[in-house]
């Protein structure tokens, strides 16, 4: 099963695949989608067309989200909360379903603890993904994103099946 990861931003949108066959995990692609500059409505239009490509180029089964935190600048999350409705949005118009994970979640199913900085991250990837070269901590984010729910989701697909 393919699963994408993704984690929302306005400025960099970091996407993240991982292939999950029972406990195994393979990298299979990640990458940062960096909308040009503009008016919000160009950046947000921007952010859709590349990741439906990149959707449609990569064909995964399921894709999971991060939650969004909110900022001291509510300007800030207003637009970050737009960008993660198109996130969100290019996926479902797929047919894929999303899933999302708050960040804390994220981080305590890949380093352990709920609160771990980005370098943690980044490392427990590499750790968890042997040989994975990632471009940047978006991409490192949104690669744990996917295993987060490779975790989650091989749990509930197991507990379906039991039903």
């Amino acid at each position: 099963m393919l699963l994408l990861g993704l984690d929302p931003g306005l400025l960099n949108t970091g996407w993240g695949i991982v292939s999950a066959e029972g406990n195994r995990l393979r990298h299979v692609a990640n990458g940062v989608i960096r909308p040009p500059k503009g008016d919000l409505a160009t950046r947000l239009l921007a952010l859709h067309e590349a990741l439906a490509e990149m959707i449609a180029r990569t064909a995964p089964d399921e894709a999971a989200v991060e939650e969004t935190f909110v900022n001291v600048n509510g300007q800030s999350t207003l637009k970050l909360g737009q960008a993660r409705g198109v996130v969100m949005l290019a996926p479902a118009l797929a047919g894929i379903p999303v899933t999302e994970y708050p960040a804390n979640t994220v981080k305590k199913s890949i380093v352990g603890y709920g609160h771990a900085g980005k370098d943690q991250i980044g490392h427990m990837v590499r750790t968890l993904l042997p040989g994975v070269e990632i471009g940047s901590p978006d991409a490192a984010d949104a690669l744990a994103v996917a295993i987060c729910h490779a975790h989650h989701a091989s749990l509930q697909h197991r507990l379906a099946a039991a039903r």
